[in-house]
């Protein structure tokens, strides 16, 4: 049995364990839903305060150069790039998964002349695969075709005909974890160009883009890099695509002279392409700060920290006296999945409000899952013993069905 006493020792060892103080996070909150929503470090509040009152409201339109505004979508590209493995110049701060997602899938495309097929997984991230029916309803399935398989199916779906892998690391769901590496390297055998997509990895273990041989990447800002809602997302092109690409989305800032003012586009070079509008930079200026919290963290300890939060919880509520009439069906190896638990009940809704009531925030997602995530930059062993605690005397009692943690919101 796990005891506080065993959960606060582990706390007093956790070689991380400091990197809590940088945040801002509520009294009395266990916040298990960083993989949604990242809290707030304390130096992207000083940041956003000093965007808007010192550059934006004292030196106004001269802050593009003064404060360095316009460097912004390299300048915080380059920071998240050791966290995803890449090597500078190939990764660029920029609109959103969604938008990244449908330039990189048009560049793919327009690579593999004489193949359409997109290959994806059937649970993939539903924008994933919503993206990918609309670039097929915009061209045509004559020149682009999603094709979705089951995970266990994707290796034997691989062959001449796919133009592009797309798939998510990290499933949203159940949390089950891709090996990049191998996938990758199955599909360039059949000359087939991968998309991954990082939004339940970066920042909570490292990934390994250039060893893997990755050809393009997008990810979030908003969830483990903390950047706040609605942070910008960004996109990696490996180095060796960068000349040979074209994105669709031809806007101002993805221009080699943007200040010149042509009449005609002319791409910029590297993945500075890839910009299209003017940035947003009082949420960029926040995701930038934000990454800063990274700096001087070993992700080798971080890899390790989320695996034991996870394990962990696995462990206290495996405990005979303390059933909580869970089923888990993220697996069971730490190797095979990323840094979230997802457990099945037919009343996960209704726990899951349960559990906020008393401070113990977690995701809902339909139809029956309960997601617990473990970003190891401010989570403590001591807060997993506690909500395993909480979450027992929820279902025990069966207070749960209380009228008031029915009701659906918007957002769940």
């Amino acid at each position: 049995m796990i005891s506080w006493e065993d959960a606060c020792r582990l706390d007093e060892v956790d070689p991380i364990a400091a990197k809590r103080e940088e945040f801002h996070l509520p009294e009395s909150t266990i916040y298990l839903d960083g993989n949604s929503l990242g809290p707030l470090p304390n130096k992207a509040k000083q940041r956003v305060a000093q965007v808007i009152e010192e550059e934006w409201g004292e030196d106004l339109i001269s802050s593009w150069n003064k404060h360095h505004w316009i460097d912004l979508p390299e300048r915080v590209g380059e920071k998240i790039a050791p966290l995803v493995g890449a090597a500078p110049g190939q990764l660029t701060c920029c609109d959103s998964i969604s938008v990244n997602l449908f330039k990189l899938l048009t560049a793919a495309l327009s690579m593999r002349p004489g193949r359409r097929v997109v290959l994806s997984q059937q649970d993939n991230f539903p924008t994933d695969l919503y993206i990918g029916q609309g670039l097929q309803s915009l061209v045509g399935e004559a020149r682009c075709e999603l094709k979705t398989v089951a995970a266990d199916q994707l290796e034997a779906a691989l062959d001449d005909s796919v133009a592009v892998l797309l798939l998510t690391e990290v499933n949203f769901r159940d949390g089950r974890k891709h090996d990049i590496a191998r996938l990758t390297a199955q599909a360039h055998a059949h000359d087939i160009l991968v998309i991954w997509d990082l939004a339940h990895s970066a920042g909570a273990f490292p990934v390994e883009l250039d060893k893997a041989g990755v050809d393009f990447a997008v990810g979030c800002g908003y969830k483990y890099l903390n950047g706040g809602p609605g942070a910008p997302a960004f996109v990696y092109v490996a180095s060796r695509h960068q000349d040979s690409l074209s994105q669709p989305l031809s806007g101002w800032m993805g221009h080699q002279a943007p200040f010149d003012f042509n009449e005609n586009y002319q791409a910029a070079d590297g993945v500075t392409q890839f910009q299209t509008g003017t940035p947003g930079i009082i949420s960029m200026s926040a995701l930038d700060a934000a990454l800063n919290v990274f700096a001087d963290v070993d992700l080798d300890q971080l890899a390790k920290k989320s695996a034991a939060l996870s394990e962990l919880f696995i462990q206290c509520l495996s405990e005979p006296q303390a059933d909580a009439q869970l089923e888990l069906v993220s697996p069971a190896s730490a190797k095979e999945r990323g840094s979230h638990l997802a457990y099945v009940h037919p009343q996960a809704f209704a726990i899951s409000q349960a559990l906020i009531a008393e401070g113990v925030i977690v995701d809902f997602r339909a139809p029956d899952i309960i997601r617990f995530g473990f970003a190891p930059l401010y989570i403590r062993y001591r807060d997993i013993w506690q909500a395993c605690r909480i979450l027992h005397d929820i279902i025990l009692s069966k207070r749960y069905a209380e009228a008031r943690f029915q009701a659906r919101e918007k957002v769940t």
